[in-house]
């Protein structure tokens, strides 16, 4: 109730204080690429049920169904022009707020994958996560913040180091969580969310979570 109670809370103040940057994102989006404003995608929330998650448009349309499918490289060609620069800022992740208010997900819990990669996760994984709400960010999506350069670093190609590397690693992170899992380390994930967006180079989140499972040495290498 504490955690359901500060996500209701947090997201709708956060709403109220980002609403006016909605409009003019939204008509510069419709004027743009191909006027598309909103992207919703399946991902898999709570107890494997899936729901709609809602971020500003940022690539073409058809962006699944072209060279590169779910995965996105650095200066990947569909990619927007405007939505470079809202991934950069992860401004394209504000609509996910309403999720939290509607309840699909929380401000920080496992970043929800869609059902492809959900099903990659071993058997273990999906138990320890089954009855979390997925989160805005997490302890996965601060050490993956920047996945285009792991893929751009890597010698496989990109689908592969996603399901090889990436993907078995964010579960190891997420099951720490789990464990691991209070207010308190959920308002240390909010800090260093924000610290990560400002400071993107800065390895002060690494220092600060040093109980995390060590990294395999497929991205120490590439990271």
């Amino acid at each position: 109730m504490i955690k359901r109670t500060m996500d209701i809370v947090l997201s709708g103040i956060a709403l109220i204080v980002l609403l006016p940057l909605f409009p003019p994102i939204a008509l510069i989006l419709r004027l743009t690429g191909e006027g598309e404003v909103f992207y919703i995608q399946p991902r898999v929330g709570k107890e494997g049920k899936e729901f709609g998650l809602v971020k500003f448009a940022t690539m073409l349309k058809d962006s699944p169904n072209m060279s590169g499918g779910g995965i996105t490289l650095a200066n990947d060609p569909r990619v927007l022009p405007f939505g470079r620069f809202l991934r950069k800022t992860k401004i394209n992740e504000l609509p996910q707020l309403w999720n939290i208010l509607k309840g699909d997900m929380s401000i920080v819990g496992p970043r929800p994958l869609v059902p492809e990669s959900y099903m990659e996760y071993p058997i273990e994984v999906k138990k320890e996560i089954y009855d979390l709400q997925p989160g805005l960010t997490g302890i996965g999506s601060i050490f993956f913040r920047d996945e285009e350069i792991i893929f751009k670093n890597s010698c496989k190609p990109s689908e592969q180091c996603y399901f090889d590397d990436i993907l078995p690693y964010k579960g190891r992170l997420e099951v720490w969580y789990k464990k691991n899992q209070s207010i308190w380390l959920d308002l240390k994930l909010i800090f260093f969310t924000a610290w990560a967006i400002f400071n993107p180079k800065n390895k002060l989140c690494d220092k600060a979570f040093k109980s995390i499972p060590e990294r395999p040495a497929s991205l120490r290498s590439i990271q």
